[in-house]
């Protein structure tokens, strides 16, 4: 589809942005968010946890680099994104990873693009109002009728979105680092495999790699497992993945959950940290305007040090219910002061807010998953402490040239 087609968003809150459409044609609505990463673009439109959500991008050039097979992270290969907004597209592609141009690659998934639009002006409008429904088209171009759609529209808030991302049945995978652009290979003299169970509820690829390269055998299964299930497989730990939506909804799995909770070691990441809040007896809330982006402070609380991390969620965890729940916070995020992470030791329970794989963001929290293998060797949550004692064996490891890596076959 070429750039010069007229293309509009409009939002619930009455706003209009005319601009030119890239991509699909077509309509499209869902909730518009932000994300204020700088690069990786490509593992943003196919995370499922932006499942039903409009994406506009808050750095002003996209498509510089184009899209390749290796950077996708949906195990459909899919673009998961309702829409994608940027300032500019860029009309030159300079990687040597490239294969495909932006606008081709979106056109092929069947998902719209809009460019030339004021996306700092619709970033501040967000953050004002907060995250609101929008619809965008190329056509219906009427302002009025387009807003009255995206008022039709239903909130985030109550949505089970992890039905449309779960896979339909489990399968395995064995897959570490891949590239020479990855992490080095890491591990230890200690060649323990340890048998996990992961529950996907939309789940970034990366998360399994870094399980594989932090000495897992990983069975994935949909969210839709049971308890039983799950322990029928006598796994070493069970993982709880990220996934798109309201947690609260996704009765399923909050119920798996606290069939295994005290059965087996349980790590969580994102919604899965969400779920496990709820799982423990906590609450979660909707943010105003969500966490989307590969620049987030978050806190260690036992040490103060701090971590770049990469996010995207619209909810949080409720610190005072989780308190009450017994469990005990251990990561702040520095912006807004929410929950991004919490153990409970005498449950082998720990999860993070944020995401530890990165793809994109930086790697600052990728010893998290040596934590989990930790865990699941003794039967016991990591402190904060020994989080970060993890995190500076991980730093050594890495400036190394080469590492020792598991072999879970």
């Amino acid at each position: 589809m070429g750039s010069r087609t007229t293309c509009k968003l409009a939002l619930a809150s009455g706003l209009v942005f005319t601009g030119r459409g890239f991509g699909a044609p077509g309509t499209a609505g869902g909730e518009v968010v932000f994300n204020t990463a700088m690069s990786g673009y490509q593992e943003v439109l196919t995370d499922p946890s932006y499942a039903g959500q409009i994406v506009t991008m808050t750095y002003p050039q996209i498509g510089n680099t184009g899209v390749n097979r290796d950077d996708v992270e949906s195990y459909n290969r899919r673009v998961q994104v309702a829409g994608f907004v940027i300032k500019e597209l860029s009309p030159v592609v300079s990687s040597f990873r490239s294969e495909q141009a932006l606008a081709d690659y979106l056109a092929e998934a069947g998902v719209m693009g809009l460019a030339g639009i004021d996306t700092r002006a619709l970033t501040r409008s967000l953050r004002t109002d907060g995250s609101v429904n929008g619809v965008i088209s190329t056509e219906t171009l009427d302002d009025a009728e387009l807003v009255a759609k995206a008022r039709s529209l239903p909130s985030m808030a109550g949505q089970d979105l992890v039905r449309s991302v779960t896979p339909a049945a489990a399968y395995d995978w064995a897959d570490g680092y891949a590239t020479e652009f990855d992490l080095p290979h890491r591990g230890g003299d200690e060649r323990t495999i340890y048998d996990v169970v992961a529950i996907d509820c939309g789940a970034k690829l990366n998360i399994f790699r870094n399980l594989v390269e932090a000495g897992c055998r990983v069975h994935v299964v949909p969210a839709t497992a049971s308890a039983d299930e799950i322990l029928q497989r006598k796994p070493d730990g069970v993982f709880i993945s990220n996934g798109p939506g309201d947690p609260q909804p996704v009765t399923y799995a909050i119920e798996t959950l606290r069939g295994l909770i005290g059965k087996r070691p349980v790590f969580g990441i994102c919604l899965g940290h969400q779920l496990l809040s709820w799982a423990l007896g906590g609450r979660t809330f909707k943010l105003k305007f969500g966490h989307h982006g590969c620049n987030h402070p978050v806190r260690n609380e036992a040490t103060g040090k701090i971590e770049i991390t990469s996010q995207n969620h619209g909810f949080a965890a409720d610190a005072d219910s989780l308190a009450a729940a017994g469990a005990a916070i251990t990561h702040i995020n520095l912006n807004d002061m929410t929950v991004e992470g919490f153990t409970c030791s005498d449950r082998a329970v720990f999860s993070v807010q944020y995401h530890p794989e990165a793809s994109p963001g930086p790697h600052d929290a990728t010893y998290l998953f040596d934590c989990f293998r930790d865990m699941m060797a003794t039967g016991q949550a990591p402190t904060a402490d020994q989080m970060h004692a993890a995190q500076d064996r991980l730093a050594k490891a890495a400036a190394t040239p080469t590492g020792p890596r598991f072999d879970a076959e």
